[in-house]
Protein backbone atom coordinates (compact mmCIF):
# COMPACT_ATOMS: atom_id res chain seq x y z
CA UNK A 1 0.00 0.00 0.00
CA UNK A 2 1.24 3.50 -0.81
CA UNK A 3 -0.15 6.94 -1.67
CA UNK A 4 -0.91 7.87 -5.27
CA UNK A 5 -1.34 11.65 -5.16
CA UNK A 6 1.57 14.06 -4.87
CA UNK A 7 1.46 16.74 -2.18
CA UNK A 8 3.34 19.99 -1.57
CA UNK A 9 3.70 21.90 1.68
CA UNK A 10 4.36 25.50 2.70
CA UNK A 11 4.87 25.83 6.44
CA UNK A 12 5.46 29.21 8.08
CA UNK A 13 6.33 29.67 11.75
CA UNK A 14 7.84 32.33 13.97
CA UNK A 15 10.61 32.13 16.53
CA UNK A 16 11.00 34.72 19.26
CA UNK A 17 13.93 34.95 21.69
CA UNK A 18 15.06 31.39 20.91
CA UNK A 19 17.50 29.50 18.68
CA UNK A 20 15.81 27.96 15.61
CA UNK A 21 18.75 25.71 14.63
CA UNK A 22 22.16 26.17 16.23
CA UNK A 23 25.35 25.41 14.32
CA UNK A 24 27.67 23.23 16.49
CA UNK A 25 30.64 24.34 14.37
CA UNK A 26 29.93 28.00 15.17
CA UNK A 27 29.40 28.02 18.96
CA UNK A 28 25.76 26.95 18.37
CA UNK A 29 24.93 30.31 16.81
CA UNK A 30 21.72 30.29 14.74
CA UNK A 31 22.54 29.32 11.17
CA UNK A 32 22.58 32.44 8.99
CA UNK A 33 23.56 33.23 5.41
CA UNK A 34 25.73 36.33 5.50
CA UNK A 35 24.90 37.49 1.95
CA UNK A 36 21.12 37.59 2.43
CA UNK A 37 20.94 37.97 6.21
CA UNK A 38 18.43 35.10 6.33
CA UNK A 39 18.24 32.72 9.29
CA UNK A 40 18.35 29.09 8.08
CA UNK A 41 16.91 25.85 9.45
CA UNK A 42 17.96 22.42 8.20
CA UNK A 43 15.57 19.74 7.03
CA UNK A 44 16.99 17.54 9.80
CA UNK A 45 15.71 20.01 12.43
CA UNK A 46 12.22 19.96 10.89
CA UNK A 47 12.17 16.17 10.80
CA UNK A 48 13.27 16.08 14.47
CA UNK A 49 10.33 18.31 15.37
CA UNK A 50 7.94 15.97 13.56
CA UNK A 51 9.50 12.79 14.98
CA UNK A 52 9.26 14.12 18.55
CA UNK A 53 5.55 14.78 18.04
CA UNK A 54 4.99 11.26 16.69
CA UNK A 55 6.77 9.84 19.75
CA UNK A 56 4.46 11.88 22.04
CA UNK A 57 1.50 10.39 20.19
CA UNK A 58 2.79 6.83 20.66
CA UNK A 59 3.65 6.17 17.01
CA UNK A 60 6.54 3.86 16.17
CA UNK A 61 9.58 5.95 15.20
CA UNK A 62 12.90 4.38 14.23
CA UNK A 63 15.13 7.39 15.05
CA UNK A 64 13.75 7.93 18.55
CA UNK A 65 16.59 10.11 19.89
CA UNK A 66 17.57 7.63 22.62
CA UNK A 67 21.24 6.71 23.15
CA UNK A 68 21.57 3.13 21.93
CA UNK A 69 23.23 1.11 19.18
CA UNK A 70 21.63 0.42 15.82
CA UNK A 71 21.57 -3.27 16.66
CA UNK A 72 19.73 -2.65 19.94
CA UNK A 73 17.17 -0.37 18.33
CA UNK A 74 16.42 -2.78 15.50
CA UNK A 75 16.09 -5.68 17.96
CA UNK A 76 13.55 -3.66 19.95
CA UNK A 77 11.37 -3.15 16.90
CA UNK A 78 11.74 -6.75 15.71
CA UNK A 79 10.54 -8.05 19.07
CA UNK A 80 7.67 -5.56 19.26
CA UNK A 81 6.29 -6.56 15.86
CA UNK A 82 7.44 -10.21 15.91
CA UNK A 83 9.42 -9.92 12.65
CA UNK A 84 12.81 -11.32 11.72
CA UNK A 85 14.39 -8.83 9.29
CA UNK A 86 15.36 -5.18 9.48
CA UNK A 87 13.29 -4.42 6.40
CA UNK A 88 10.17 -5.86 8.04
CA UNK A 89 10.91 -3.98 11.27
CA UNK A 90 11.44 -0.57 9.66
CA UNK A 91 8.29 -0.96 7.55
CA UNK A 92 6.43 -0.48 10.86
CA UNK A 93 8.06 2.93 11.52
CA UNK A 94 6.34 6.04 10.21
CA UNK A 95 9.58 8.03 9.96
CA UNK A 96 11.32 5.49 7.71
CA UNK A 97 8.20 5.17 5.56
CA UNK A 98 8.12 8.94 5.00
CA UNK A 99 11.75 10.08 5.33
CA UNK A 100 13.54 6.97 4.08
CA UNK A 101 16.54 5.15 5.55
CA UNK A 102 19.92 3.68 4.70
CA UNK A 103 20.26 0.39 6.55
CA UNK A 104 23.32 -1.86 6.94
CA UNK A 105 23.43 -4.36 9.77
CA UNK A 106 25.07 -7.76 9.60
CA UNK A 107 24.32 -9.39 6.26
CA UNK A 108 21.27 -7.22 5.59
CA UNK A 109 21.50 -3.87 3.82
CA UNK A 110 19.06 -1.70 1.86
CA UNK A 111 18.27 1.93 1.17
CA UNK A 112 14.87 3.63 0.88
CA UNK A 113 14.57 7.08 -0.65
CA UNK A 114 12.21 9.11 1.49
CA UNK A 115 8.96 10.08 -0.27
CA UNK A 116 8.91 13.31 1.77
CA UNK A 117 11.72 15.81 1.41
CA UNK A 118 12.08 19.29 2.92
CA UNK A 119 14.27 22.12 1.69
CA UNK A 120 16.32 24.16 4.09
CA UNK A 121 13.97 26.62 5.73
CA UNK A 122 14.78 30.33 5.48
CA UNK A 123 13.51 33.42 7.22
CA UNK A 124 11.38 35.62 4.98
CA UNK A 125 13.38 38.67 6.06
CA UNK A 126 16.81 39.73 7.26
CA UNK A 127 17.55 39.02 10.91
CA UNK A 128 20.53 39.11 13.26
CA UNK A 129 21.34 36.64 16.05
CA UNK A 130 22.12 38.13 19.46
CA UNK A 131 24.63 36.83 22.00
CA UNK A 132 23.18 37.02 25.50
CA UNK A 133 24.92 36.27 28.75
CA UNK A 134 23.56 34.88 32.00
CA UNK A 135 24.86 33.92 35.41
CA UNK A 136 25.42 30.26 36.19
CA UNK A 137 23.70 28.65 39.18
CA UNK A 138 26.91 27.67 40.98
CA UNK A 139 30.27 29.18 41.90
CA UNK A 140 33.40 28.24 40.01
CA UNK A 141 34.99 26.42 42.98
CA UNK A 142 35.00 25.70 46.70
CA UNK A 143 35.20 28.84 48.84
CA UNK A 144 34.55 31.19 45.90
CA UNK A 145 31.64 33.61 45.76
CA UNK A 146 31.90 34.51 42.09
CA UNK A 147 29.54 32.56 39.86
CA UNK A 148 30.54 31.70 36.32
CA UNK A 149 28.76 33.05 33.25
CA UNK A 150 27.05 31.30 30.38
CA UNK A 151 26.67 32.57 26.83
CA UNK A 152 23.95 31.66 24.37
CA UNK A 153 22.66 32.85 21.02
CA UNK A 154 19.06 33.73 20.25
CA UNK A 155 17.19 35.49 17.47
CA UNK A 156 14.90 38.30 18.67
CA UNK A 157 12.21 37.42 16.10
CA UNK A 158 12.06 35.65 12.73
CA UNK A 159 9.39 34.44 10.33
CA UNK A 160 10.63 31.17 8.77
CA UNK A 161 9.19 29.41 5.71
CA UNK A 162 9.72 25.71 4.94
CA UNK A 163 8.87 23.92 1.71
CA UNK A 164 8.29 20.18 1.41
CA UNK A 165 7.10 17.73 -1.21
CA UNK A 166 5.66 14.19 -1.02
CA UNK A 167 6.64 12.02 -3.98
CA UNK A 168 4.24 9.20 -4.78
CA UNK A 169 6.82 7.21 -6.73
CA UNK A 170 9.13 6.76 -3.73
CA UNK A 171 6.18 5.74 -1.54
CA UNK A 172 5.78 2.51 -3.50
CA UNK A 173 9.13 1.41 -2.05
CA UNK A 174 8.58 2.46 1.57
CA UNK A 175 4.84 1.79 1.86
CA UNK A 176 4.01 5.35 3.03
CA UNK A 177 0.25 5.98 2.97
CA UNK A 178 -2.13 8.92 2.77
CA UNK A 179 -2.76 8.42 6.49
CA UNK A 180 0.98 8.87 7.09
CA UNK A 181 0.88 12.14 5.13
CA UNK A 182 -2.11 13.34 7.16
CA UNK A 183 -0.09 12.63 10.32
CA UNK A 184 2.81 14.61 8.88
CA UNK A 185 0.62 17.67 8.30
CA UNK A 186 -0.72 17.59 11.83
CA UNK A 187 2.70 16.97 13.36
CA UNK A 188 4.29 19.93 11.59
CA UNK A 189 1.79 22.19 13.39
CA UNK A 190 1.52 20.42 16.75
CA UNK A 191 5.19 19.49 16.92
CA UNK A 192 6.19 23.15 16.54
CA UNK A 193 3.84 24.13 19.37
CA UNK A 194 5.42 21.45 21.53
CA UNK A 195 8.98 22.73 21.07
CA UNK A 196 9.18 23.74 24.71
CA UNK A 197 12.78 22.98 25.63
CA UNK A 198 14.73 25.97 26.97
CA UNK A 199 16.40 26.77 23.64
CA UNK A 200 13.26 26.24 21.56
CA UNK A 201 10.40 27.74 23.58
CA UNK A 202 9.08 30.64 21.51
CA UNK A 203 8.31 28.69 18.32
CA UNK A 204 4.77 29.29 16.99
CA UNK A 205 3.16 27.80 13.86
CA UNK A 206 1.45 30.57 11.85
CA UNK A 207 0.43 29.23 8.42
CA UNK A 208 0.39 25.83 6.76
CA UNK A 209 -0.73 25.22 3.17
CA UNK A 210 -0.94 21.67 1.84
CA UNK A 211 -1.74 21.01 -1.82
CA UNK A 212 -2.98 17.52 -2.75
CA UNK A 213 -2.83 16.73 -6.46
CA UNK A 214 -4.84 14.36 -8.64
CA UNK A 215 -3.56 10.81 -9.03
CA UNK A 216 -1.10 10.64 -11.89
CA UNK A 217 0.03 14.27 -11.64
CA UNK A 218 3.82 14.34 -11.45
CA UNK A 219 4.55 18.07 -11.68
CA UNK A 220 4.96 20.59 -8.89
CA UNK A 221 4.76 24.29 -8.14
CA UNK A 222 8.11 23.81 -6.45
CA UNK A 223 9.88 26.00 -3.86
CA UNK A 224 6.64 27.52 -2.60
CA UNK A 225 8.63 29.30 0.13
CA UNK A 226 10.25 31.43 -2.57
CA UNK A 227 6.85 32.54 -3.90
CA UNK A 228 5.71 34.35 -0.76
CA UNK A 229 6.82 37.78 0.40
CA UNK A 230 6.83 39.38 3.81
CA UNK A 231 5.57 42.97 3.75
CA UNK A 232 4.48 45.73 6.08
CA UNK A 233 0.89 45.50 7.42
CA UNK A 234 -0.22 48.08 4.80
CA UNK A 235 1.22 45.92 2.00
CA UNK A 236 4.24 48.09 1.27
CA UNK A 237 7.68 46.47 0.87
CA UNK A 238 9.79 46.22 4.01
CA UNK A 239 13.09 48.08 4.05
CA UNK A 240 16.18 46.28 5.37
CA UNK A 241 15.96 48.31 8.58
CA UNK A 242 12.29 47.34 9.01
CA UNK A 243 13.14 43.68 8.46
CA UNK A 244 15.85 43.77 11.12
CA UNK A 245 13.54 45.60 13.55
CA UNK A 246 10.62 43.14 13.12
CA UNK A 247 9.58 41.80 16.54
CA UNK A 248 5.94 40.64 16.30
CA UNK A 249 3.64 38.85 13.80
CA UNK A 250 1.14 41.73 13.72
CA UNK A 251 3.90 44.05 12.49
CA UNK A 252 3.96 42.36 9.08
CA UNK A 253 1.79 40.71 6.44
CA UNK A 254 2.45 37.81 4.09
CA UNK A 255 1.69 38.10 0.40
CA UNK A 256 1.10 34.70 -1.26
CA UNK A 257 -0.33 36.17 -4.49
CA UNK A 258 2.48 34.80 -6.64
CA UNK A 259 2.03 31.31 -5.18
CA UNK A 260 -1.74 31.56 -5.60
CA UNK A 261 -1.24 32.43 -9.27
CA UNK A 262 0.89 29.33 -9.77
CA UNK A 263 -1.77 27.12 -8.14
CA UNK A 264 -4.59 28.68 -10.14
CA UNK A 265 -2.64 27.89 -13.32
CA UNK A 266 -2.67 24.20 -12.21
CA UNK A 267 -6.31 24.27 -11.13
CA UNK A 268 -7.23 21.08 -13.05
CA UNK A 269 -4.42 19.13 -11.38
CA UNK A 270 -5.31 20.09 -7.80
CA UNK A 271 -7.55 17.76 -5.81
CA UNK A 272 -7.65 19.70 -2.56
CA UNK A 273 -5.98 22.52 -0.67
CA UNK A 274 -5.85 22.60 3.12
CA UNK A 275 -4.88 25.77 4.98
CA UNK A 276 -4.27 26.09 8.71
CA UNK A 277 -3.71 29.57 10.10
CA UNK A 278 -3.67 31.30 13.46
CA UNK A 279 -4.51 34.60 11.72
CA UNK A 280 -1.76 36.45 13.62
CA UNK A 281 -0.05 37.26 10.32
CA UNK A 282 -2.49 38.72 7.77
CA UNK A 283 -2.26 36.76 4.49
CA UNK A 284 -2.84 38.40 1.12
CA UNK A 285 -3.82 36.11 -1.76
CA UNK A 286 -6.08 33.59 0.00
CA UNK A 287 -9.17 35.13 -1.58
CA UNK A 288 -7.90 34.26 -5.06
CA UNK A 289 -7.49 30.63 -4.01
CA UNK A 290 -10.99 30.55 -2.49
CA UNK A 291 -12.54 32.05 -5.63
CA UNK A 292 -10.85 29.46 -7.87
CA UNK A 293 -11.04 26.29 -5.78
CA UNK A 294 -14.36 26.81 -3.99
CA UNK A 295 -15.23 23.70 -1.96
CA UNK A 296 -11.84 22.17 -2.76
CA UNK A 297 -10.11 24.51 -0.32
CA UNK A 298 -10.53 24.06 3.43
CA UNK A 299 -9.34 26.83 5.75
CA UNK A 300 -9.02 26.10 9.45
CA UNK A 301 -8.19 28.65 12.12
CA UNK A 302 -6.40 27.42 15.24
Amino acid sequence: MSFNGRREYLFVYTVKDANPNGDPLDANSPRREEETGQIMVSDVRVKRTVRDQWIREGKEVFVDGETKTLNARVDEIKKRFSVSTGREALANCIDTRLFGVTFALGKESFSWTGPVQFKWGRSLHRAEPKLVQGTAAFTTGEGKEQRSFRNEYIVPFVVIADYGIANQYASSQTGATDDDLDCLRESLWKGTINLITRSKVGHCPRFLLEVSYMDGFDGAVGSMDEKVELKNPDGSPMSEDQQLALRAPDSCSMDISRLAGKLVAREKDVRKIRVITDKEIPVVGLDELCDTFGERIVIETR
